[in-house]
């Protein structure tokens, strides 16, 4: 399945992109194609079915429990970005969750005020200085880049589902979790289906715009021509208050 989505994106490499971030337009194009395809014919089909089919209570239980697994990753990058207070906190909010909380099923730690982070590898990198490079649309994982392809292999590392020796759990979980998550999104699929005059576009701006967010905890970096416009701000009051004296 992967690789027939590469051959799919690879088909159509020779479209050119006018937009910098993107020089790889024609096969992420192509790949999303792809993602949509399996989306619509398999993925979300299934996932409205397991809504149908699922009470609500089991369904945030599902999500609870995968939640709690991703807040080992969550603590582990909380450290290695030396955001020590932080990373405390969501190993208490891990422990809390994993006991008192059944093994994850009951977001217990929310209702104590342990605020829910979301950290991973790719942020690690991105706060260590590594560029996010090229946009990069993945088969079946979705919006990337280099960066954050190598991120996803650093936090499966760190998933201890990852090191279970039977295959038939490992698959059936990762089953599980990718149904779950795509109940949950269906509502955001449509919206970015109908809303989007380009969906290629506003799913790449998004994802761009919200790596970027949570690399730098929401304190964006001026651009050069943001830095340069408030420049000349600054030269232009100091100049007034010339005039003025």
């Amino acid at each position: 399945m992967l690789s027939a989505g590469l051959l799919i994106g690879l088909a159509g490499c020779a479209t050119t992109s006018s937009d910098p971030r993107d020089p790889w337009e024609g096969f992420n194009r192509g790949t999303q194609t792809f993602n949509d395809g399996v989306d619509d014919y398999f993925l979300n089909p299934i996932a409205r079915g397991y809504q149908w089919v699922t009470p609500s209570f089991v369904d945030r239980g599902v999500t609870n429990f995968f939640s709690n697994i991703e807040d080992i990753r969550v603590t582990v990058n909380d450290f290695l970005q030396f955001k020590l207070k932080q990373g405390g906190s969501d190993g208490v909010r891990f422990l809390i969750n994993s006991t008192i909380g059944i093994g994850g099923l009951f977001d217990v730690a929310t209702e104590l005020e342990f605020e829910k982070h979301d950290e991973d590898f790719g942020q690690t990198l991105g706060a260590w200085g590594v560029p996010f490079g090229p946009y990069l649309v993945l088969p079946i994982l979705g919006p990337s880049s280099p960066r954050d392809a190598v991120g996803l292999a650093g936090d499966a590392a760190m998933n201890p589902t990852f090191y279970i020796n039977e295959a038939a759990i490992i698959w059936g979980l990762t089953g599980l979790k990718l149904i779950d998550f795509k109940a949950d999104k269906l509502s955001a699929y449509r919206i970015s289906e109908e809303a989007a005059i380009d969906r290629y576009e506003f799913l790449r701006n998004a994802f761009i715009q919200r790596r970027e967010y949570l690399v730098h905890d929401g304190n964006m970096p001026l651009e050069e021509e943001e830095f340069l416009d408030e420049e000349e701000l600054d030269e232009n009051d100091l100049d007034e208050e010339k005039s003025d004296e």
